[in-house]
């Protein structure tokens, strides 16, 4: 069997012009990246503001192993079938980070025939937007410590900074002193960003620090958002690249689910909507976590009404987890008014009498069961999930945010951990109740809450399996993410910077003198 990267390294690609073309982008708004992959200029949205809206579908999962289900693989063959069956389609996922590709995962950019090329690029450096967001972070950091050493003017407290720096690579040793890039408050708000002046704006409202009297420091105050601006003005700009089968793919931002919002970017999102019948895109993890921050922080902010969603669940999940844990997945999209589709990802080794087995039971919660072999067929393995999606988004969703913004953060808090994750309540440490009072006292108890907590479980512990009952959350700490208009709550013991596995991926990894390039899957 071919491996991913040898599958990839033998497409034939298009030239990116005409995939821009077919989709229904002027090439004056393209900028090339070489010959098979581009920047769209933010001009295109005005040329398009008249056009109607194509349906979003977002696809997510049941809780997943740590080898992961295959969302990103059925998010690229789903919109490849939905080409396939007449309609025109859009794959919009998020760029992955350095971190996992050389930890556990390896390779992010799908799988076998349902990949998002070119693939080496998108798991490496793409157009160095990762890098641009890292530039922005920590231009930051250091304009708050020079600040403090060219005399402190804004009185700040050197024992209440906040902002710490960022790196794109998960590593220990840097726990307490860096973020992972996907997790820094500047990755959230370039996804959230709807134009550069309301990025610059979010970016002006990052919290920084505080004063000796306790007053939050910004990074307006530092006059640091308009160079952070300029160096994140190319990153705003979705980057345009195709899947295997040719469908048009916007591959932009790349925050985790499970420490961050998960979701791509707004102006990538938006700009396919104006150009395809459906647009397909993914969000981190699971259901309570890359589902549940889509639907009340993404589309929220963006005014985004999810025709349907697709939970991606697999043989080796279900034998983890059992089916009560797709039934709550499934519960949780309902909870926000969504139609839904169970997609069986095809594993190697599955039986056909294992999948069928799945998908009867699978039937029972109500809702439809498709096997999805998008790995080995591309998008002619996933006609039916398509036809399953055409058929249901052929009523008009019922979306709605699971809180309201009005409620206070310890309501909305607790109404995700007892809604979505099933917890019986939550457990609040003196230390998460003193920052809730501290963000009430600043004006930000009406903001959106993205509560960080391990992706293998329900609950807020990575050896709890299943569907947990009788359990609670703890919340240990919460901190303003002002720009990106939420607060995080940190449950469990989550951590903002992972660590490499005892033998990560980049072990496996080399390249030859000619660029063949071995190991990235």
């Amino acid at each position: 069997m071919k491996t991913d990267i040898e599958i990839a390294q033998q497409a034939k690609l298009k030239l990116i012009v005409d995939i821009a073309k077919r989709a229904g982008i002027k090439l004056g708004d393209v900028e090339l990246h070489g010959c098979d992959k581009a920047k769209i200029n933010l001009s295109a949205f005005k040329k398009l503001k008249k056009k109607k809206e194509g349906k979003l579908i977002l696809v997510t999962a049941m809780t997943p192993t740590p080898q992961g289900e295959g969302k990103t693989t059925t998010t690229i063959g789903l919109a490849q079938a939905l080409n396939k069956l007449g309609k025109k389609s859009f794959v919009c996922v998020r760029e992955p980070s350095l971190g996992p590709v050389m930890g556990m995962k390896g390779g992010a950019a799908g799988g076998g025939y349902s990949q998002v090329l070119p693939m080496a690029d998108i798991n490496l450096h793409l157009t160095s937007d990762m890098h641009m967001i890292n530039s922005a972070h920590n231009l930051l950091a250091a304009m708050l410590y020079n600040h403090i050493y060219q005399g402190n003017e804004l009185g700040i407290d050197e024992n209440r900074i906040v902002w710490r720096r960022a790196i794109d690579m998960n590593d220990r040793a840097l726990r307490g002193q860096f973020d992972i890039t996907a997790s820094s408050e500047v990755m959230a708000i370039l996804c959230l960003s709807k134009d550069l002046n309301d990025m610059k704006a979010r970016l002006g409202r990052i919290v920084v620090a505080y004063d000796r009297s306790g007053k939050p420091v910004i990074a307006a105050d530092l006059k640091a958002n308009g160079a952070m601006a300029l160096l994140m003005f190319d990153a705003l700009k979705p980057t345009l690249v195709q899947t295997i089968e040719g469908t048009p793919a916007f591959v932009h931002g790349g925050p985790f689910a499970n420490i961050a919002h998960g979701c791509n970017s707004i102006v990538a999102t938006k700009l396919a909507l104006k150009l395809a019948d459906y647009v397909v895109t993914e969000a981190g993890f699971a259901t309570e976590l890359g589902a549940e921050k889509f639907f009340d922080i993404k589309c929220r902010i963006a005014g985004l009404k999810p025709a349907a969603a697709v939970i991606v669940v697999t043989k080796q999940a279900i034998e983890r987890h059992g089916y009560d844990n797709v039934a709550k997945h499934v519960e949780n999209i309902q909870l926000f008014g969504v139609p839904v589709v169970i997609a069986i990802n095809k594993k190697a080794n599955d039986t056909d009498a294992e999948l069928n087995e799945i998908r009867v039971r699978s039937a029972e919660f109500g809702v439809p069961a498709v096997i999805s072999d998008v790995w080995e067929k591309g998008g002619k393995g996933g006609k039916g999930l398509a036809e399953a999606i055409i058929k249901i988004t052929s009523v008009k969703s019922k979306f709605h945010p699971l809180y309201e913004s009005s409620e206070s953060l310890k309501e909305k808090i607790e109404k995700i951990a007892i809604k979505v994750y099933g917890a019986d309540g939550v457990n609040w440490t003196d230390q998460a109740l003193a920052d809730i009072e501290k963000l009430n006292s600043i004006g930000l108890s009406n903001s959106l809450v993205c509560i960080a907590k391990t992706q293998y479980s329900l609950s807020d512990d990575a050896k709890v399996y299943g569907r947990p009952h009788g359990l609670k959350i703890t919340i240990r700490g919460l901190k303003p993410s002002a720009g990106a208009g939420f607060v995080v709550a940190y449950a469990g013991d989550i951590m903002t910077m992972p660590g490499l596995p005892k033998h990560p991926a980049a072990e496996n990894m080399d390249i030859t003198e000619d660029g063949k390039i071995t190991g990235l899957f």
